[in-house]
């Protein structure tokens, strides 16, 4: 059986670290931070981005510890070309859809309701497992 390979978007860190996943939600993204966790770099970019407390801080500064972060390529951004051409979606959202499309990704998130518009991604809400 082929492991799946997983992108957390933003929303899905936080409401993981933050513990505001249900129990079988907390259960999934504890095996799947408890492999390799990968996150764009778009996702790193929006948990640092803003002021917080040294408590969060310090809870996103141990989770990054442990994640790998994908970096923008060509091949990611041709499919964000591709993704704006065909779609109204906030950029930050069709980048992170390009690079879980790009890698052969499933993209945890709860915005389900724009990436369910994209051809060929696959999203997990881990708030509705």
């Amino acid at each position: 059986m082929e492991q799946s390979v997983y992108l957390i978007d933003t929303n899905a860190v936080i409401d993981y670290l933050e513990k505001r996943l249900p129990a079988i939600g907390m259960d999934f993204m504890g095996l799947v931070t408890g492999a390799v966790p990968t996150i764009s770099i778009i996702t790193k970019i929006e948990l640092f981005g803003f002021k917080a407390s040294a408590e969060h801080h310090r809870l996103l500064t141990g989770f990054m510890n442990d994640v790998f972060v994908l970096e923008l390529t060509n091949d990611i951004v041709e499919k964000c070309i591709d993704i704006r051409k065909r779609h109204k979606i906030d950029l930050p959202d069709v980048i992170i859809a390009a690079t879980a499309l790009a890698r052969n990704s499933v993209l945890i998130s709860r915005n389900v309701s724009d990436f369910r518009k994209i051809q060929g991604l696959q999203v997990i809400d881990p708030h509705r497992l």
